[in-house]
């Protein structure tokens, strides 16, 4: 006789309120034996079953103990899971059906939809969303400075600790304040509330909680290349790659769309925010012990608005012991630790991509020392000599620039291969 599986609804109840769900989301939520969810959200659904007989509550929303709850209830035929928003949109839905599925022979899944806070705000505010791009902030250090900055319309899903507070800190320090920051707060209920301003305008108490909020930006940056030509950076006295150098250094690492890259004696941060404006979900750690440098890189990052990049003051590689894994690293400067640091890479990450840029012929030497003793697999040896035009009098002459070798191995291979070499 087949074993009767449980029914697991998963079920998105809009921004919380009984008037923003959904009639299919009620429906679930009356026919159920138990129901599992936040405070408010238990709250909000004991309206729609204000006729039915109670069922058993459990008051949570963390995705490890609501799976062992239900799986250490099999008695209940009919769980529904409460889950805030849309469940296809930044949901807790995803993890959690993604463990239940696992067990399908013991869990029947359904996924209901709800209404997004970012929809309801858009509607609000009589302007569409499709066109915009969404970042969500809730609970999770992201990226969206570079987004905002490339994006006319730009939606954010605030709340947790300090999200609202952390977004207009940032627009504030990247220079900013010629966007728009639309706030909607407690939407679909009672005290539901709408502000607008410049960042310098809002205070902490108006992102306070759940909110959503809509950027406008009336001047995006529409240059969709990563390069920027050398007079662009602040730079100092602190060397820099060349830009010749730099794109095919860059190109060479081959980035990927969620790649964490180490920029290892970055300098004044040139490859570090190229590489992050290679996309608004890569994060750089720009490793670099001169405090000259270090201060440089914060100013570039600054005026570029790549706030992908994490600056790290030390020397490799001891500074990159704390570090996440790379998928990615330049070695732009070494300072003789060339070795130690490829070993650690390798560790951090067997399949990392490692691009390494050499000028002084003692450089080279240690370069080849390492591929002749297995650390850089199939390395491949590229020489750039460039140089640029100045003018003398009515006459352009060519002036060469230091020939450099960058050298390449391991990692993604390229979109032909569909996989990765270590």
């Amino acid at each position: 006789m087949c074993k009767t599986r449980q029914k697991i609804a998963l079920v998105g109840i809009g921004m919380g309120s009984r008037q923003s769900m959904t009639a299919e989301a009620a429906e679930e939520i009356r026919s159920c034996d138990c129901m599992i969810g936040a405070g408010r959200m238990l709250d909000a659904a004991a309206e729609v079953r204000y006729d039915r007989e109670p069922v058993p509550e459990f008051c949570e929303y963390n995705t490890e103990k609501i799976y062992y709850y239900i799986k250490e209830h099999p008695d209940y035929q009919h769980v529904v899971v409460l889950l805030s928003g849309d469940t296809g949109f930044h949901s807790g839905a995803k993890k959690l059906s993604e463990k239940l599925k696992g067990e399908s022979d013991r869990y029947e899944i359904r996924l209901i939809p709800g209404i997004s806070s970012v929809v309801c705000l858009a509607a609000r505010l009589g302007t569409t969303w499709e066109d915009g791009a969404l970042v969500s902030l809730h609970g999770q250090e992201e990226n969206f400075i570079q987004t905002v900055n490339r994006n006319e319309k730009t939606f954010l899903l605030l709340g947790g600790k300090d999200a609202g507070i952390r977004m207009l800190e940032q627009l504030r320090h990247y220079d900013m304040e010629h966007v728009t920051v639309k706030i909607g707060s407690r939407l679909s209920y009672p005290e539901e509330k709408i502000l607008s301003g410049h960042p310098g305008e809002l205070s902490p108490e108006d992102v306070a909680g759940l909110c959503a909020a809509l950027i406008i930006n009336p001047s995006p940056e529409r240059w969709c290349g990563p390069h920027i030509e050398d007079e662009e950076f602040i730079r100092g006295n602190v060397p820099m790659t060349k830009e010749e150098v730099r794109a095919v250094s860059v190109a060479h690492l081959k980035l990927t769309e969620d790649a964490v890259v180490y920029d290892v004696g970055a300098g004044t941060g040139s490859v570090a925010v190229e590489a992050a404006r290679s996309g608004d979900r890569v994060r750089v750690y720009a490793i670099e012990k001169k405090t000259q440098a270090a201060d440089l890189i914060e100013e570039n990052r600054k005026k570029f608005r790549a706030d992908g990049i994490r600056i790290v003051r030390g020397e490799a590689p001891e500074a990159l012991k704390d570090l996440e894994p790379p998928t990615h690293a330049f070695i732009g400067g070494s300072s003789g630790n060339l070795r130690e640091i490829l070993n650690l890479l390798y560790q951090k990450n067997p399949s990392v991509r490692i691009v390494i840029n050499a000028i002084s012929l003692e450089t080279v030497g240690e370069v080849m020392d390492a591929v002749e003793n297995g650390l850089l697999k199939d390395a491949r040896i590229t020489q750039i000599t460039a140089a640029r035009s100045r003018v003398l009098g009515r006459y352009h002459m060519m002036t060469g620039l230091n020939p450099v070798y960058i050298i390449s191995a391991g990692g993604y291979t390229g979109p032909e291969s569909g996989k990765e070499t270590g």
